[in-house]
């Protein structure tokens, strides 16, 4: 990845709402899932804030493949605050050091994948939590966070935002319910943790988030809006794209990540939202579209492509228990859009 002078400036910028942040100072953080779009960009914030700051945290990148982590971080992988390791969901981890903080975010994140590998979805969430909560317990950490999803609410019948104790239908005997049922599993081993042996776990459930840390491979629409408009296309829409979804620019997710993981309440759950960019999957297209100077156009999805969609109607989210923490997001839709495409225009 490559880091403009705007996109390193907005790093130091949400350091202005992260309440309390001088806490994680000297600490040793553990991060799975650094290779994708929300954790990559956390491991970002962290070497700017030692940078501008002095903070001195030293964190651990777990991930299979460490060329694709090389590519993604190219020479800061040789920063002395930079450390990995191999890492295995699904596997037991395998190193003796005594982490502070670990934030899990290891996670099959395509939605085709869903339909095309449910039993491997729904193992890795579940075996991949389990594996580090056993770590956080024998090795003494102070806190594990969960990145979990909004798909756990499932599907209600209005248009309200969800709050946090908000359950609704999942088809649990529809395949495609591998992700969100997975990730209500994960939820609950995460505070029975906590009861059983006093772990201390933190969740959280972000919307849809989008930015200039996604991936080449993300399928998502955002990031599909995204290349359309870059590669100097118009944006194919395969539904009318009614959907009422909480989009959250990656930074905002970032920073209320952090907010979350240092004063967070045990055992609770906390939404990823920023009420200034609550939209329809049909608006966020024409913001792109607009922003970028193209048209959306709509096109019938395939039977395949119908089949990886997400179930929810909405999805929007209620962000007041995580304002309550003092987050604030910086980011509303046109905002966000606008950094995401001047990234990509500088890049390109």
């Amino acid at each position: 990845m490559k880091y403009t002078k705007e996109y390193i400036s907005d790093l130091h910028k949400i350091q202005e709402v992260i309440p309390d942040l001088s806490l994680i100072r000297n600490s040793k953080i553990l991060i799975t899932g650094a290779g994708g779009l929300i954790c990559s960009a956390i491991i970002d914030f962290i070497m700017q804030y030692n940078d501008s700051c002095d903070a001195k945290i030293q964190f651990y990148i777990a991930a299979r493949n460490v060329s694709n982590i090389k590519e993604r971080f190219g020479t800061r992988f040789q920063r002395d605050d930079f450390n990995y390791f191999k890492y295995d969901a699904t596997k037991p981890l395998m190193v003796e050091e005594e982490f502070d903080y670990i934030i899990h975010g290891a996670s099959n994140a395509n939605p085709a994948k869903y339909v095309e590998q449910p039993v491997e979805t729904m193992l890795a969430n579940f075996i991949g939590i389990n594996n580090l909560l056993e770590y956080a317990k024998n090795h003494h950490a102070k806190r594990v966070l969960y990145i979990s999803s909004s798909e756990v609410y499932g599907k209600k019948d209005d248009g309200t935002p969800y709050h946090e104790n908000d359950y609704e239908f999942v088809d649990i005997l529809n395949p495609r319910a591998c992700y969100p049922s997975a990730k209500r599993a994960s939820e609950t081993l995460c505070v029975a943790y906590g009861k059983e042996y006093g772990i201390e776990t933190v969740i959280v459930r972000p919307g849809h988030i989008y930015g200039p840390t996604a991936t080449t491979t993300d399928n998502r629409a955002s990031s599909q809006f995204l290349r359309d408009v870059i590669s100097g296309h118009d944006i194919i829409m395969k539904s009318m794209g009614l959907q009422i979804r909480s989009y959250c620019y990656v930074l905002d997710c970032v920073s209320a990540i952090i907010t979350t993981l240092i004063n967070g309440e045990p055992s609770n759950a906390y939404n990823i939202s920023n009420p200034n960019s609550v939209t329809t999957i049909c608006q966020l297209a024409e913001c792109f579209a607009k922003l970028g100077g193209k048209k959306v156009v709509f096109e019938v999805p395939t039977e395949i492509e119908k089949a990886s969609y997400n179930l929810m109607d909405n999805s929007s989210l209620d962000s007041k228990r995580l304002e309550a923490l003092g987050w604030r997001g910086l980011y509303d839709l046109e905002q966000g859009v606008t950094s995401t495409l001047n990234f990509f225009r500088r890049i390109t």
